[in-house]
């Protein structure tokens, strides 16, 4: 005596839900572009910054020595043009009354072109210096909140040494990092639903944004970035949401657990042969697993009758009866 059912084809609309944070949209990591010895650090983790703040200073002592230097090359070169001025425009006059040689005059030009550009030289020198200077004050360069620093005074830093990271206003996204698998199925609507975990009635709504192209190797997850579209106060970057989603309905056999049987290690169901009331195991592919319930993608078809009941008792070939004289 068994109890059976007849399999139907059900539609199938799974809705994963996930837990992710609320980030910056962009996200920077801000670097002096020189290296040496800060001399002050003005911000901390959190402060709200603008786009000039001054965040950090370096000891500037080399740069300003290679600023004087650069303004005393200048100067020695202005002096070495202003000169080399007053020879060609007075060789210019002795040529034009004949007192004296093609040659001198040439000369002159010579030096006067070669002396204009050295001070081109020393003054685009003098730029770069001046230059240098400005890079041992790092800005934020835009406007945001600081979320990471890895800096104190005294310490020596490198150039491009990440110093600081920024979260810069504007646009807010919900990071997720989901299983691979879940980007096998298409979403049935492109809005995601937004929930604050600590206050669930503080909602929003959001569409994928970006996707990784790659897997973390330590966890396995793919990272997925998600617009949150007028993002509530609430919301704060670092705040923990919740982001449902529903994936496009398929047709799919939906069985009780107990139905499931195993064969040759791999999952299977007792099916009932109509004619004979003989039972056999028939392997199956399974989609998912939810309370109470098997899905099942392939292996039973609509109208076979699936043992659901008294299964663990069974052998191949034996012919049952059925629990309330009728299939279900």
């Amino acid at each position: 005596m068994v109890r059976v059912e007849t399999a139907t084809l059900t539609d199938y609309a799974p809705t994963v839900r996930l837990t992710g944070e609320i980030r910056a949209q962009v996200e920077s990591e801000l670097s002096f572009r020189v290296s040496g010895r800060v001399a002050e650090r003005l911000v901390n983790v959190g402060d709200h910054v603008t786009a000039d703040q001054v965040l950090a200073r370096i000891d500037p002592q080399e740069q300003q020595a290679s600023v004087t230097a650069a303004e005393a090359s200048v100067r020695a070169t202005e002096a070495v043009m202003r000169q080399g001025a007053s020879a060609f425009e007075r060789q210019k006059s002795l040529l034009s009354r004949g007192f004296t040689t093609q040659r001198d005059h040439d000369q002159a030009e010579e030096a006067f072109r070669t002396a204009q550009a050295s001070l081109d030289t020393a003054k685009a020198q003098l730029g770069t210096a001046r230059e240098q200077l400005s890079y041992t004050v790092l800005r934020a360069g835009a406007p945001g909140v600081i979320t990471a620093r890895s800096v104190e005074a005294g310490q020596v830093v490198q150039a491009a040494q990440a110093v600081f990271s920024i979260a810069r206003d504007g646009p807010r996204v919900a990071v997720f990092n989901l299983h691979e698998s879940f980007f096998t199925r298409e979403l049935a609507n492109p809005a995601i639903e937004l929930t604050l975990v600590s206050d669930p009635t503080v909602q929003a709504t959001g569409t994928v944004r970006e996707v990784s192209p790659t897997v973390n190797t330590s966890n396995g997850t793919v990272r997925a970035k998600v617009t949150i579209e007028r993002p509530p106060a609430a919301m704060t970057l670092g705040a923990a949401v919740i982001g449902e989603g529903r994936f496009q309905p398929c047709k799919l056999v939906v069985i009780p657990w107990n139905a499931l049987a195993s064969g040759n290690g791999q999952p299977a169901v007792w099916i009932v042969d109509p004619q004979t009331r003989a039972v056999f195991l028939k392997p199956i592919a399974i989609e998912a697993y939810e309370t109470g319930k098997i899905m099942v993608r392939a292996g039973i078809q609509p109208g076979d009758t699936v043992v659901t009941g008294g299964a663990q008792l069974l052998r191949p070939g034996q012919v049952v009866a059925f629990a309330g004289g009728a299939v279900q």
